[in-house]
């Protein structure tokens, strides 16, 4: 069955559904393909103390529902199926989900990214309890506690040092003898005397439980073959994301890291008629209030774009 939109918004995360707010505010009649496990990252987070207009602060889940209900008031629809694949070749694209093809006058793209993992079960289990992937949105809560960084990048250092602001004490864990990060970074973090490394390291267990979280992790020196146990209240993951950008490889310009590359001042993609918003284009934030701007530009980019056709 073929059904034809104005504009389909793939993807259900911060900047998925503000780009539905604003384009059924504004009479686009948008379908959201909100996949299988619809909301993103935001889902596994527990607390968002840094989303404004919340005093005290909300669940991650919670700031979803509410944005999807305001979506749906303005009367954007939700299908509950992820895009099997789009053809971008012509207007309006074809979008194909289940039996169903949706026929888009504009698309807006906004299926963000997945951090990379160490492919641990306790990752998983603990993730928004101790496991973060996210300094900026998590260091508070671990304010005068003891936590890992694993990595070795810029990003990790980055975060290492952001995380000084509030922790006792953060140990990087990195599986070389040296840093990959820049030597400017390298530097900065070495000069900060909260931060120490274990040199040929790895994470092989994180402990703890849901109730009360991270309370330790198991780390394997690579030298030695030996396993100990470290005592920490949170561990952080810097070794990368994933862009979901595997339906449009081929068809967008993408970068070296594989995001969608917009035109410099708006969410233009190498594809006239298609948008890119949030994580799926964004390998520097990362932030649920800058996907939500940016979904915010691209519902705006999409209506200017649709007159302009008209």
């Amino acid at each position: 069955m073929t059904t034809q939109r104005q504009v389909v918004i793939l993807g259900a995360g911060p900047a998925g559904l503000t780009a539905a707010v604003y384009a059924a505010r504004n009479a686009l009649d948008p379908l959201v393909l909100e996949g299988a496990s619809p909301g993103g990252q935001l889902m596994t987070t527990t607390e968002v103390e840094n989303y404004p207009g919340f005093v005290e602060g909300i669940k991650g889940p919670q700031l979803i529902q509410a944005m999807r209900r305001q979506a749906s008031r303005f009367g954007a629809e939700y299908v509950q199926e992820d895009a099997d694949s789009v053809d971008l070749s012509e207007r309006p694209f074809a979008v194909t989900a289940g039996n169903e093809t949706y026929m888009a006058e504009a698309l807006i793209i906004a299926t963000g990214a997945h951090p990379r993992l160490l492919g641990l079960e306790a990752e998983k289990r603990l993730m928004g309890r101790g496991v973060s992937v996210c300094a900026t949105c998590d260091g508070p809560f671990f304010r005068d506690k003891h936590v890992l960084v694993v990595g070795g990048g810029d990003a990790a250092m980055e975060e290492s040092t952001f995380l000084t602001r509030f922790a006792r004490r953060v140990t990087v864990v990195h599986r070389r003898d040296e840093l990959r990060a820049s030597q400017a970074m390298q530097d900065r973090a070495m000069r900060n005397d909260k931060i120490d490394f274990l040199w040929s390291h790895l994470v092989v267990d994180i402990l703890g439980d849901q109730q009360t979280g991270v309370a330790g992790a198991k780390v394997k020196d690579l030298k030695k073959d030996e396993v100990r146990e470290v005592d920490c209240e949170g561990v952080f993951l810097t070794i990368g994301h994933i862009p979901n950008t595997e339906l449009v490889k081929g068809q967008l310009e993408l970068d070296r890291k594989g995001y969608i590359v917009r035109k410099q001042y708006d969410t233009s993609t190498s594809v006239e008629g298609v948008f890119a918003a949030g994580d799926v284009a964004d390998s520097r934030y990362r932030q649920a209030i800058t996907a939500a701007g940016t979904g915010c530009m691209a519902a705006l980019d999409a209506q200017k774009f649709l007159d302009s056709v008209a």
